[in-house]
């Protein structure tokens, strides 16, 4: 690779994406006048999807965009205008923040406005909702607690004898059956075997599922709850972290962490530095002085907008498990660089030049 052609290039990409940035934003505030000027009735929506090609459907979701970032997160709205973030990215505050009233929306976009510039939506939306469950951690518990009412499986029929099988479940049990089933899916990837990963992984939950019922086996995952002392002793309510998942609210991390029956492994926080001051033993694996070392502080992948928990790849002593599997395999890429840096950042070159500092933990 033209090493010096590849960074110009990406440097135009730029340049083009901070003006459709900017396009997108006019757009959207012509929406909101579109909107006004036809007192925000039903109509509205059906004159814009006529006029840009669009369903109704895809309108009402332009227009309800377009208020939102208008009246209740002018913030988000000048960070698009500044080339910033594009209409994708804005809409992960935006849906985050639908549930708040007009005085903690707005706080939120206070707070989100210096926190935007770099993030993918993934990371934008995993620090958004963070913010929300900090802001408005009575309304998060709540919320949490109706939602785990809608928990159910879902079947959508894919076409060419396929389908996809969707379970709605509360985050501490699906992060629970993702790990159980990607272990298994490990051991089974051994000398000779075909199948990918993705298809182990399917084909061990579609086992379990099918063939296990009544069997007795010993098999246990591991989750990493991070949970600060005063919140668990029940002084506090600040909202607790899943690794790989995000904020869970205080109630939860509590069931979690004093349920007798609980195999996770629950890290105990200072509640003002964030330290680790304790980790369970409760777990069915005892984790090694080198796991110890490396999974307490950092619980998910420290690559740029990764949340993989770094507890799925593997560790030795001369590779330390900071990454998860994948960005284990391109940090060792002649073309990437990564630094860890004294203040514990990580610091990633591409191969275009261009450079990525990651605060992991501090979205």
């Amino acid at each position: 690779m033209d090493k010096d052609k590849a960074c110009a290039l990406l440097k135009e990409i730029r340049v083009l994406q901070e003006d459709r940035c900017r396009s997108e934003a006019a757009q959207l505030r012509l929406i909101a006048q579109l909107n006004e000027l036809g007192e925000r009735t039903k109509g509205v929506p059906a004159e814009l999807a006529l006029g840009l090609a669009i369903t109704e459907n895809a309108a009402v979701k332009q227009i309800a965009l377009a208020e939102a970032l208008v009246t209740r997160l002018p913030s988000t709205l000048e960070a698009m205008e500044s080339g910033t973030i594009d209409t994708y990215k804005a809409s992960k505050i935006v849906d985050a923040t639908v549930v708040l009233t007009d005085a903690k929306a707005r706080e939120v976009d206070l707070v989100m406005a210096g926190r935007l510039a770099g993030k993918n939506p993934q990371s934008l939306r995993r620090a958004v909702r963070r913010v929300v469950a900090r802001i408005d951690p009575d309304g998060h518990a709540t919320r949490t607690r109706h939602r785990r009412r809608d928990r159910k499986v879902t079947l959508l029929p894919r076409g060419e004898g396929m389908s996809t099988l969707i379970l709605d479940l509360p985050a501490e049990l699906g992060a629970a059956i993702y790990t159980r089933t990607d272990r298994d899916a490990h051991a089974l990837n051994i000398a000779g075997e075909t199948r990918t990963l993705d298809q182990l992984r399917a084909d061990v939950l579609t086992d379990r599922c099918l063939w296990e019922r009544g069997t007795r086996r010993n098999l246990h995952a591991e989750v990493h709850l991070y949970v600060d002392l005063t919140t668990l002793a029940g002084l506090n309510n600040n909202p607790a972290e899943l690794a790989g998942t995000g904020p869970i609210p205080a109630w939860l991390a509590r069931d979690i962490a004093n349920n007798p029956a609980s195999t996770w492994h629950r890290i105990v926080t200072d509640p003002t530095t964030a330290t680790p001051i304790d980790v369970s033993r409760r777990t069915y694996r005892s984790p090694t002085a080198l796991d110890g070392h490396i999974r307490v502080p950092n619980p998910e992948c420290n690559h740029p907008g990764c949340y993989r928990p770094i507890q799925l790849g593997d560790s030795t002593e001369t590779n330390p498990r900071y990454y998860c599997k994948h960005h284990k395999k391109l940090k060792n890429h002649p073309s990437w660089t990564y630094t860890h840096n004294l203040d514990g950042t990580l610091t990633v070159t591409t191969p275009a030049k261009a450079v990525y500092r990651s605060t992991r933990g501090g979205d």
